[in-house]
């Protein structure tokens, strides 16, 4: 049987325009991973032609974020278009770094916000630059390498030539380098958008603009895959620039068109 399978998705617990509106219309968003001691929430806008970025805003209470006040603007490099500048939306904030796709390159970033530093490293065989996008209804551009994170730790998925554009996705220790690989036959371009749970890859597809679905799922510990799945949730607009997971607080983070939304999980 799978490892711990998804059941239901709640309504929105969350629904918030992006501090800049509806200027940034792509970009990722959540509350800090791996940071129980406090709610940590963090927005990261894609200002340079929806595909780059450079700045990460931080809100250190809920209620700040709600607001959109006292927020912290953290500058990981001085331009969007500077070497290991932000890359596309598959970005995520865990354990104290930001982890994202560098700037025009397959390769993995991590800015340390303690230490103000970055650290890259290579993904072989990954595509980038839009080779493989999740593209299910419409294409979301610069989502070829997408973070994630699960009670296991950190995930990136990806396609490869190799793999027949196929999802592929890779367990990261805290210095990027790949622990493990897992190869899916889920057609990257077939899917909006992907995250991890349990140790288990989902995948969604476009109902309409309102309504999103759950519908395929591989399990990394068994390596069975479920395309059948039928778990629904609501948004706002047509395209998902980032979706993902957080094991600390067992929500789903949508940032969907610049609106950002949140939704409890059952398992």
């Amino acid at each position: 049987c799978f490892n711990g399978m998804l059941s239901n998705i709640s309504s929105p617990v969350i629904t918030q325009l992006s501090p800049h509106g509806k200027s940034y219309p792509y970009g990722s968003w959540g509350r800090e991973t791996k940071n129980e001691s406090m709610e940590v929430y963090w927005v990261q806008p894609l200002t340079g032609s929806d595909k780059y970025g450079h700045i990460l805003y931080i809100y250190l209470s809920y209620a700040d974020f709600i607001m959109s006040k006292n927020h912290k603007e953290i500058t990981v490099r001085p331009s969007y278009s500077y070497t290991n500048a932000i890359q596309g939306p598959g970005t995520i904030l865990y354990d104290g770094a930001l982890y994202y796709n560098c700037y025009r390159s397959p390769n993995l970033c991590k800015y340390d916000l303690n230490t103000e530093t970055i650290i890259e490293a290579p993904l072989p065989e990954a595509g980038y630059n839009d080779k493989f996008p999740y593209c299910y209804y419409k294409c979301c551009d610069y989502t070829d390498i997408d973070f994630s994170v699960d009670e296991s730790g950190l995930w990136v998925i990806y396609a490869t030539e190799e793999n027949y554009g196929n999802v592929v996705l890779s367990k990261l220790n805290s210095t990027l380098g790949v622990i493990q690989t897992f190869r899916t036959r889920l057609f990257k371009k077939s899917v909006t958008n992907t995250f991890m749970a349990y140790g288990v890859l989902y995948a969604t597809r476009y109902i309409s603009t309102y309504r999103e679905e759950v519908f395929y799922a591989f399990d990394t510990v068994t390596g069975r895959e479920a395309n059948a799945l039928r778990l629904p949730f609501e948004k706002v607009s047509d395209r998902i620039q980032n979706l993902h997971y957080n094991p600390t607080d067992q929500r789903l983070y949508l940032y969907n068109d610049a609106y950002m939304m949140a939704y409890n999980l059952y398992f």
